[in-house]
């Protein structure tokens, strides 16, 4: 099996250069897999596409090519309508041991911005399935993404990884938020949109004790279910600017294509509110607030994604320990699961070579007793033995081999060897 995962995540590229290669619905996410059954039909295919990361995993079985990293940018050039040079150098390729390692840290949250938070292993979740909603998926990334949902149960269950402020929205509002305001008992929190990040947002806000939520969402229906669920009030869309003026915090998380507040647009909004402190956490992928909002008055605290790396990264010092046995949980789950997958591999090579031998030596002696009728009992067996014996030494030096081949994945020309050289077939 050849496995590989191309990457941009907040480790190799900028908000910038994320929201531009970013598949922000299903929608564009069907039509992508669409794009890549047509362009790679040998292979399959599982996109995660989040707020901190584009990552597209491919897996082909021994005898098919791999799409080339080349080949993905590519392609995410001409889905995207983004230049090849805008983005190339930001993108990193692993293959192999290290892609399946890669995917079962993302899932545990170790290669999250907030170590252990549990939104990542849902949106893994998401992708996986939409990708088989997609038709894109295949055995081999079905037993991939399977397994990393496993593993990251188990870090959860034995780590102390999730402990604590574990979420983006919950580590945002309550480091940067409490920056700004002692309580949230009396302000007004107005959030933009009625996806998962959002829901997620307003129970953390909720626990702080905010005293009022206006919800307003493109989709009513949507908006009303949000706000109904957290005992708040849904706006019509085309009241935002009003309630824009009204909020103390406002969270938006709707992933549109370009920013739908615009430093003009918060500006009249201003003049209504005066300049008293706002909390702005932008939440989108792409960015939902034109980054000059920030500058428009000293009342004005815009964060961003980006803006959360260096809380994140004092979180992530703090559990240094928990990230180490995590990380021996997922080397073991990674070797684990590669023995497994070669095993599948190797196996069925392994047994037709002993049983070829093993029939030669059948053969042979059967020959060698009708020469030799009057051997007694005994003596057959114990050449019987003899002959046992020579065929696994002759046997165990190219199944060793194997073996040790086999840890650092499949060895697809060794094996292709073995059945040219013994004649084995398919």
């Amino acid at each position: 099996m050849n496995v590989q995962v191309v990457t941009c995540n907040h480790h190799t590229a900028d908000l910038t250069v994320r929201e531009r290669l970013a598949f922000p619905s299903e929608e564009v996410l069907l039509r992508a897999y669409a794009a890549l059954r047509a362009r790679f039909p040998a292979s399959e295919h599982v996109l995660v596409s989040t707020c901190n990361r584009i990552e597209l995993y491919t897996a082909q079985e021994e005898t098919e090519p791999a799409p080339t990293q080349l080949d993905v940018a590519r392609f995410l050039s001409e889905f995207h309508g983004v230049p090849l040079d805008a983005f190339f150098n930001d993108l990193l390729e692993r293959t192999g041991a290290e892609a399946v390692r890669h995917l079962f840290e993302v899932a545990a949250s170790v290669d999250s911005m907030v170590l252990g938070e549990s939104q990542i292993v849902s949106q893994v979740k998401e992708a996986y399935d939409l990708a088989r909603r997609g038709n894109a998926n295949g055995p081999l990334t079905n037993a991939l993404f399977q397994r990393a949902l496993s593993v990251s149960a188990r870090v959860r269950a034995e780590t102390r990884l999730s402990e604590g402020r574990v979420s983006i929205a919950s580590v945002a509002v309550g480091d940067f938020g409490r920056s700004i305001f002692d309580h949230f008992r009396d302000k007004c929190v107005l959030v933009i949109g009625a996806g998962e990040m959002a829901e997620e947002t307003l129970r953390y806000l909720q626990g702080e004790g905010i005293g009022r939520i206006v919800v307003c969402n493109r989709s009513r229906e949507r908006g009303e279910k949000l706000a109904q669920a957290f005992q708040g009030e849904c706006q019509p869309w085309d009241l935002l600017d009003s309630q824009l003026a009204d909020a103390d915090v406002i969270v938006s998380t709707t992933g549109a294509s370009e920013p739908i507040v615009t430093a003009e647009r918060f500006r009249k909004a201003r003049t209504k509110s005066g300049e008293k402190p706002v909390f702005i956490l932008d939440l989108g992928a792409p960015r939902d607030f034109d980054a000059a909002v920030g500058q428009l008055d000293d009342g004005v605290f815009l964060y961003n994604l980006d803006d959360l790396e260096a809380t994140c990264e004092k979180n992530r010092k703090a559990r240094s320990a928990e990230i180490e046995r995590a990380q021996r949980i997922i080397d073991d789950e990674t070797a684990r699961f590669l023995h497994e997958l070669h095993h599948k591999a190797t196996g069925p090579i392994i047994q037709r070579l002993r049983e070829h031998w093993h029939d030669i030596s059948r053969s042979e002696l059967e020959q060698l007793f009708r020469k030799l009728p009057d051997l007694a009992p005994e003596q057959r067996s114990a050449i019987e033995r003899s002959i046992e014996r020579i065929v696994n030494k002759l046997l165990h030096p190219p199944l060793e081999t194997l073996r040790a081949e086999s840890k650092e994945g499949t060895p697809h020309g060794l094996l292709d060897a073995i059945r040219r050289l013994f004649h084995l077939g398919e």
